[in-house]
């Protein structure tokens, strides 16, 4: 154990969670308002920074803006091309609050930006506009939770380097709040049923659109109240839970669909690294397998620093 792979106790932080959830999820539909269609919404993303939580570049009519979370220093940044940047603190408060003031330094930066202000795949959530309830926000908790999106995402990186066919970036989804990265096999998939709560069926039909093998990180819900990766496969192929898959503290959840490991498990590993990358190995291996991919034309070796792939 180091510091690298903090401890995460969904009950302690909870409420704090699902506070930085709702801002992340205004945050990610400032870019949904501004960015054009990308294939399975991978447009409205928000990606790990060395601080926190960023949108990249986003390109509003007339100006180019960009929005940060300094999960390190609790607050949230707000710049234009134009060289004007606001700052706004990350801190206990309400929602209506944090819309109000995140819409106001857009307009001053020259972006007003109007967004749907019913959160998304969230049952029962209040409208932005309307949830006055009083939110808490530890900020040692978010940090430890920075921490961990990083270890995540350095061990997700590295596995996506051995795949040359599409492959999606390393990306933090604010509806689901995970940190995901999926695999395609090239082949069109069957329309997909849709029903997810809180998402429109269009966006779930054109998101699974093709073949695909998806790994990903959440820190735990009301559902499932502890931090957790999973791996899915869809379709999924026959005997997909019935795969053999590493390390052996990972468990098939009938229920949900999807390979399981607690991240404790890794966490708590003599190498957490090579434990969270037998995961994603052996459950794509599952998939791929099982559903015929045509592996030798998508896969390479992991990459290595200052090492071209031999051609």
């Amino acid at each position: 154990m180091n510091d690298a792979w903090p401890e995460l106790d969904w009950p302690s932080w909870r409420e704090t969670a699902q506070h930085l959830h709702l801002m992340t999820q205004v945050v990610g539909k400032v870019r949904l308002a501004h960015s054009p269609w990308l294939n399975h919404g991978w447009q409205v993303a928000l990606y790990p920074t060395a601080r926190g939580l960023g949108t990249g570049p986003i390109p509003a009519p007339g100006v180019t803006i960009q929005i940060d979370f300094d999960l390190i220093g609790d607050m949230l940044s707000l710049a234009s091309d134009r060289g004007e940047t606001r700052t706004l603190p990350l801190r206990a408060g309400t929602m209506a609050g944090f819309h109000g003031a995140v819409m106001e330094a857009l307009a001053e930066l020259g972006a007003p930006t109007r967004i749907n202000v019913m959160p998304n795949e969230l049952p029962g959530a209040y409208p932005f506009t309307e949830d006055f309830a009083e939110r808490p926000y530890d900020g040692d908790a978010v940090r430890r939770f920075h921490r961990a999106l990083l270890s995540v995402g350095r061990v997700f990186a590295r596995y996506r380097t051995g795949f040359l066919g599409k492959s999606s970036p390393v990306h933090f989804f604010w509806g689901s709040f995970d940190l995901a990265e999926t695999r395609f096999s090239g082949r069109a998939a069957p329309r997909h049923p849709g029903g997810f709560p809180g998402l429109p069926d269009a966006v779930t039909c054109e998101a699974y659109s093709h073949e695909e093998a998806s790994a990903g990180f959440w820190p735990g819900s009301d559902a499932y109240p502890k931090p957790a990766f999973y791996a899915y496969a869809y379709p999924a192929p026959e005997r997909y839970g019935a795969a053999h898959v590493s390390p052996e503290a990972a468990a098939f959840s009938v229920e949900m669909g999807e390979w399981l490991l607690d991240y404790d498990a890794v966490r708590t590993a003599a190498d957490p690294d090579a434990a969270l990358l037998a995961f994603l190995q052996s459950t794509y291996d599952a998939a791929a397998d099982l559903g015929g991919w045509d592996r030798p034309a998508l896969e390479c070796p992991i990459g290595r620093p200052r090492m071209p792939r031999v051609v």
